[in-house]
């Protein structure tokens, strides 16, 4: 791999793992601010809650990145389904649920070098480029965390304590 190559691979893994860290915290902040009713409200019976949320992305990150150079990113032991029925945890086990798919997570991605992002690997039998798998993965968090931001700012309402720059700042 030409030294240039190897900078921007290495610059790419530097600026997803950031990225990464960015959803997380923002998913951390938001937990700080609401109650274990919050994680499991549902505007209708169609809605996800928090919590749900919550399942799903640790069960996407576990089943994703377990072994993640060797093994299809959809795990046999995966029951993704029932990452969708509320399980009546309390804050405290959805935030030890939250922990595990992200440390998972990032155990995977810090292992990795420049030489891993163009390797193959499968998600649902399907071939991805390493880098096709880290995108789709941020995306994926991006889109759900913003969920459940939006859920615990609407709930919260006027004692929503802003992740970002308040208006007019």
């Amino acid at each position: 791999m030409s030294q240039e190559i190897n900078t921007a691979a290495e610059e790419y893994l530097k600026a997803i793992k950031e990225d990464f860290k960015k959803y997380k915290l923002l998913g951390d902040k938001t937990f700080n601010q609401i109650d274990n009713k919050d994680l499991h409200f549902k505007s209708d019976d169609e809605a996800n809650s928090i919590a749900i949320i919550i399942q799903h992305l640790s069960g996407n990150m576990i089943s994703r990145f377990t072994n993640f150079l060797t093994t299809d990113g959809e795990k046999s032991s995966r029951n993704r389904d029932s990452e969708f029925e509320d399980q009546n945890m309390t804050k405290e086990e959805l935030i030890e649920k939250w922990e595990k798919g992200w440390s998972i997570l990032f155990k995977a991605i810090n292992n990795l070098n420049a030489d891993d992002l163009i390797r193959t690997i499968k998600i649902r039998n399907e071939p991805h480029s390493v880098i096709q798998a880290l995108n789709r993965q941020v995306t994926h968090c991006a889109y759900h965390v913003g969920q459940i931001v939006f859920i615990a700012k609407e709930l919260k309402k006027s004692e929503w304590k802003t992740l970002s720059i308040p208006k007019k700042k």
